[in-house]
Formats: structure tokens, C-alpha cells, sequence
């Protein structure tokens, strides 16, 4: 395994500043955003792909870092009700393929998206519970119409490229665990896949665990992401899972993002890590800083630390005790 970040917590840098940086963390891999909710800082996909000589530019500043793109990440709602919305998240995904083809980056990241409740609504709809009937209505009416269809032909799209597409399991979105990827990659074939990340499983009430081992027994996990989350056990019965309130209200949240090994011991993690070894994931744990009590420096400095220690970075050898 290698061991690399979301380079979208350093946007504020200019794009050869940021990964020096990463480098002199001893870091391996960068996953690049391209669009979308993360923005595209680092990397305007329209500009490489119409300029040869900027995308080899772009190109080198990684390879002589000696370091790998591990996922470009266009992270937006194609399916949103509003067709406006929809088109730009849809064109900057498609561009991000694209890029990710010329540049031989295997995957792109995303989000599955969520639709309207019908053809002509206006803001997306996550249904959450089966009763009263009219959300297994809705839910379906999504699938069959919207969700589907579009991640089929994408997903296409993808395949003819060279590319796989991993979606982050992720609340608000119709894609956002482990059933819910595998009942897409069904429909649409194994160029969808999950891009995994245990904080959004954790608040779920999902064990990272097992879902590494029910998406990596289909192999479908295309990327992971590095993030934590706390459970406050007060205010979760008080405001439950589904807390609506804004991450900023830390105190009084039901839950919030942590970097790694301040939500769950480096015993869980490491678990975490052999599960995905166990099921054959041998590619990047991609950190992601989204610590609301550490500033970017110190939370991605600590989780660096922290996975240093459990990262299994050797290949496997032969079993001589057997």
C-alpha cells in the first residue's frame, strides 16, 4: 500500500509548493481535485486537455517528486433535479475521465448524485425511511429513472477509457453504503466501485470492517479514503445520525469528522488496514482532513503519523510456517 492525500486541503498553495510539501512528508501518492463540491485549485481539466505541453507540465511536476496520482476527484451531483446544476457536474466529470485517460490515472472519484422526487422537482431527495410508502416510491422512481441509467452509461464512458469510477459512500447521496454500491455496480458493471472512507461509515453506524470485507469480496473497492470520525454519546440522543445541524456547532453535534486516531484507536485502524490487505486492496489510503479542531498542518501531520505506523507497504512473501 502507498500512503497519499486529497490534495484539496492545501488549495491555497500554488500546485509545485503543495507538493513538496507532500514529499517531504514522505508521501507516496496524491488524489487531485478536478471539480465540483472540492473545487479545482490544482488542476483545471479543460486547460490540460486542450494544452499538450501544460498537461505534460502538470505531469512532471509529479514524476519528479517521484510522486503518483492516485485518483483524479470530481466530487458533485450529476443527477440533481436542476438540469443547469446537473450539466456542470456531469461535464466536469466526464472532462475529468477524460484527463484521467490521457494522464494514465486509473480512477476517478466521485459522488453518486441524488435526484429530485420527480421529472420536474427542484431539489434533490434522500429518502430514509421504507413507510409511510410514498419514499419506497420515491427511492424507486430514482433508481429506475435517474440513477441507473446515468451511472450505465457513464460508467461506459469510463470503461472505454480505461478508467474506473469509485463513489464515495456518502449520507445525502442515493449511493452511500455498501448495499447501495453493490446494488449499482450490479446494474451498471464493475467499473463502479466504492471509494471507501470509514468516517462516513462510522456515523452511519457501518463497522469500516465489515464493509471492506462485503465490497472487497466483489472487488470493488477502487480507492480509500484516510478519515475518522467521534460519536458524542450524548448529543447522538439527542439529534441521532441524521444530525442536520452544521459541522461548525462541534459542541452541541451528534458527531464529527476527527483525523486519524483521534475518533477511533490505532487498534481499529490498523484492523482497517489488514482488511483491506485481507481482501487484496494493495493500492493508496488517501488522507482526507476535514478535523474541525486542528488546523490542516496539524491534523495531516498527526494522521501521517499515526498510519505510518500500521500501513502495510511490503508485498506479501511466502507463507515458510506453512
Amino acid at each position: 500500500m502507498k500512503l497519499g492525500v486529497f490534495a484539496v486541503l492545501f488549495g491555497q498553495k500554488p500546485l509545485e509548493e503543495a507538493l513538496d510539501y507532500i514529499a517531504e512528508k514522505g508521501l507516496e501518492a496524491v488524489e487531485i481535485g478536478t471539480g465540483g463540491y472540492p473545487g479545482n485549485a490544482h488542476c483545471k481539466p479543460e486547460e490540460l486537455l486542450a494544452d499538450e505541453s501544460k498537461l505534460k507540465a502538470f505531469k512532471h511536476a509529479f514524476d519528479s517528486r517521484g510522486l503518483t496520482i492516485s485518483a483524479l476527484s470530481c466530487h458533485g451531483n450529476p443527477l440533481h433535479p436542476q438540469k443547469a446544476i446537473a450539466k456542470q457536474f456531469h461535464d466536469d466529470f466526464i472532462r475529468t475521465l477524460e484527463l484521467a485517460e490521457k494522464l494514465e490515472v486509473p480512477v476517478v472519484n466521485g459522488f453518486s448524485g441524488c435526484p429530485g422526487d420527480h421529472e420536474d422537482a427542484k431539489y434533490p431527495n434522500w429518502p430514509v425511511a421504507p413507510w409511510p410508502n410514498d419514499f419506497q416510491e420515491i427511492l424507486d422512481w430514482q433508481w429506475t429513472n435517474k440513477v441507473i441509467p446515468y451511472w450505465t452509461e457513464t460508467g461506459k464512458f469510463a470503461s472505454d477509457r480505461g478508467v474506473k469510477i469509485a463513489l464515495e459512500l456518502h449520507g445525502g447521496f442515493s449511493v452511500h453504503t455498501p448495499g447501495t454500491l453493490l446494488r449499482l455496480r450490479e446494474a451498471a458493471g464493475e467499473v463502479i466501485g466504492a471509494n471507501l472512507d470509514p468516517s462516513h461509515m462510522w456515523w452511519q453506524g457501518i463497522d469500516p470492517v465489515q464493509a471492506v470485507q462485503i465490497l472487497g469480496r466483489e472487488n470493488a473497492i477502487h480507492h480509500f479514503h484516510a478519515k475518522d470520525t467521534s460519536i458524542d454519546p450524548i448529543n447522538v440522543n439527542k439529534h441521532g445520525i441524521t444530525d442536520m445541524q452544521s459541522y461548525s456547532l462541534m459542541l452541541d453535534r451528534a458527531w464529527q469528522f476527527r483525523t486519524v486516531g483521534y475518533g477511533h484507536d490505532m487498534k481499529t485502524w490498523a484492523d482497517i488496514i489488514s482488511a483491506l490487505r485481507l481482501v487484496g486492496y494493495d493500492y493508496v489510503v488517501s488522507i482526507e482532513h476535514e478535523d474541525g479542531l486542528m488546523s490542516v498542518n496539524e491534523g495531516f501531520t498527526k494522521a501521517v503519523e499515526n498510519l505510518q505506523q500500521i500501513l502495510i507497504k511490503e508485498p506479501l512473501g511466502d507463507m515458510w510456517w506453512v
